[in-house]
């Protein structure tokens, strides 16, 4: 049993294609990718993840997306509950606005890895964090780059954290 002051933190994996990535990414994009990953922590009971509405958080598998494709233990941290959601109201007010998404620069994996090195001091598999670099070196990958950057992904069924409805 793990002492009283160690928390487990879990990233939960989704495959937003829920698998049409795998079988359609060979002949769009000419290269084999096995999903289109949103990722989320799960820690001190409540899972947290960031989209284009800022951060967010809700039971774990709360929100519609539901349960995780996959589950990866990052490992535990000493961070109490009350300094962690401190930290994640400092990030909403900084580096996670809800504006600052960027379905390929600043997105749901940037602020799980992020939240995950705060916790552990480890980081997500490269897998995901790689993913945007991955279908931006193929030609089609570059011409639906536009459309792309256009694209604000925020999962139903979460609760903001750190600004009231978004506002400043």
């Amino acid at each position: 049993m793990e002492p009283p002051n160690l928390y487990p933190v879990k990233l939960y994996v989704y495959d937003l294609s829920k698998g049409l990535a795998r079988r359609l990414s060979p002949i769009m994009l000419g290269k084999q990718l096995e999903g289109i990953w949103h990722t989320s922590i799960v820690v001190h009971k409540d899972e947290f993840f960031f989209g284009s509405g800022g951060i967010s958080s809700c039971p774990p598998g709360g929100t519609l997306l539901g349960p995780p494709d996959s589950v990866v233990d990052v490992g535990s941290t000493e961070v109490t509950e009350e300094i962690f959601l401190e930290y994640l109201s400092s990030l909403g007010e900084s580096l996670f606005r809800g504006e600052a998404y960027n379905l390929f620069e600043h997105n749901c994996n940037t602020f799980s890895n992020e939240v995950a090195q705060f916790l552990t001091g480890r980081k997500i598999p490269s897998y995901i964090t790689d993913l945007p670099s991955e279908v931006l070196s193929t030609p089609f990958g570059q011409a639906l780059r536009p459309l792309l950057d256009s694209i604000q992904i925020q999962p139903p069924g979460g609760n903001n954290i750190g600004r009231a409805n978004g506002q400043s």
